[in-house]
């Protein structure tokens, strides 16, 4: 819903930035565009930033003496050969 929700920001806040020339009393259409266009920007980056750090996953591992290993793997990543 992220990405959806911020390019529809995206577009309906360009539209009102720079296609309507229309007034409505005291509301500045321009700067209500430009803010949605920000918002929609804002909320496309932190869905890409959220998206990111969900791609880790974190292994702990007892062995039989009792000692543990921690490993942290990124699914983005190949593992190594």
């Amino acid at each position: 819903m992220g990405y959806g929700l911020g390019v529809f920001l995206l577009a309906i806040g360009l539209i009102l930035a720079l296609a309507v020339t229309d007034s409505i009393n005291s509301v500045d259409l321009t700067m209500v565009g430009w803010i949605l266009t920000f918002a929609g920007v804002l909320v496309i980056a932190l869905t890409a930033v959220q998206a990111n750090r969900s791609r880790r996953s974190t292994a702990v591992v007892t062995h039989a003496d009792g000692s543990q290993t921690v490993s942290e793997r990124r699914d983005d990543v190949p593992p190594a050969v």
